[in-house]
């Protein structure tokens, strides 16, 4: 496909502009695209009253009955005084708007600073904020978002990598074998752990997504949510070394504790869930790739050196698999 042609080549400032009036707001034109990539993301000015956040929809991602339903969790976290941002109703309740051919909502523009995780009181703090977040999730189901699933997250995209000569062909090899023997230990992982419980979650909840205001993380950005275990939300809040991880783990787990039951089974599928990120990642940069947003933002995407390291990432996962999962002492 032709830059040219890509749907997005579509939304114009003037038409982002337009689409925002439509609603009765008056702007001052000025518009700021926000670092989103799945979707457009402006930053609009108002003339009486600060600024208000646009997202304009990927065409064909997802249907309206799945923006819906994100929007409807979000406003259920809401309601229950939870820090996320939902999309602002209009009339009849409604949420997501239709101008010109695309779909879009309108939020409250959130200023905040990102997350010091470094800070072990702060994990508490998020702990807790995501128990409330998984208590909601859990006393409905989603009936059109999808669920976390090696198929979805692994298997479609390992073929579609193959299938579209993304990888350079002297290390397609390794990448189809090894891909394969992560698919096979993931799997045999999961079936392990079949009693693990999807519930609704953020689903994609790394700390870009949170931002942090007056002592509180305010979760924005539910475009991924899904059902999947409670665990994917908290595994990408642990970094560094093993040591470190397990302390950071302890704080979170605490606070996570006081409002909802953490499942320390789940302890045992982060390192594959981790995986499923990782060959995801690959595929979703190389899905997007006629987007002209991917080539100008992720311009060592689809090199040789990218591949090659890709690969080595991988074999290194494959070898994390087979360590012990991170433990709670005193829990």
């Amino acid at each position: 496909m032709d830059s040219s042609e890509h749907p997005y080549s579509q939304l114009s400032p003037s038409k982002v502009l337009d689409a925002v009036e439509s609603l009765g707001y008056k702007t001052d034109a000025r518009i700021f695209a926000l670092n989103s990539y799945e979707n457009r993301v402006y930053q609009i000015g108002l003339q009486d009253a600060g600024s208000i956040i646009v997202k304009f929809y990927r065409p064909q991602r997802w249907t309206r009955q799945q923006i819906l339903e994100e929007h409807e969790f979000t406003w259920d976290l809401a309601e229950l005084e939870i820090p996320v941002v939902p999309p602002i109703k209009f009339a009849s309740e409604e949420t997501l708007l239709q101008f010109e051919g695309f779909e879009f909502s309108v939020f409250t523009q959130i200023l905040g600073r990102p997350p010091e995780l470094d800070n072990l009181d702060n994990l508490l703090v998020m702990g807790r904020f995501l128990a409330r977040i998984h208590l909601v999730g859990v006393t409905k189901n989603f009936l059109h978002r999808p669920t976390l699933s090696i198929e979805d997250f692994a298997i479609s995209s390992r073929e579609f990598l193959l299938a579209n000569d993304f990888i350079p062909k002297d290390l397609t090899p390794a990448y189809d074998s090894l891909t394969k023997d992560l698919i096979d230990k993931v799997s045999g992982i999961f079936e392990s752990h079949d009693s693990v419980q999807n519930i609704r979650i953020h689903g994609d909840c790394h700390p870009g997504n949170v931002l942090w205001k007056d002592d509180t993380p305010n979760f924005v950005d539910f475009d991924d949510t899904l059902s999947g275990p409670a665990i994917q939300d908290l595994w990408m809040m642990l970094s560094g070394d093993r040591n470190q991880k397990q302390a950071q783990l302890l704080e979170l787990v605490e606070g996570y504790n006081e409002f909802y039951d953490f499942k320390v089974a789940e302890l045992g599928i982060i390192e594959a869930l981790r995986t499923l990120r990782q060959i995801r990642y690959s595929a979703w940069l190389a899905r997007r790739w006629q987007d002209p947003a991917f080539p100008m933002s992720f311009p060592w995407f689809n090199t040789e050196r990218y591949w090659a390291e890709h690969i080595l990432e991988l074999r290194e996962q494959l070898a994390i698999l087979d360590e012990a999962p991170l433990q709670l002492v005193g829990f």
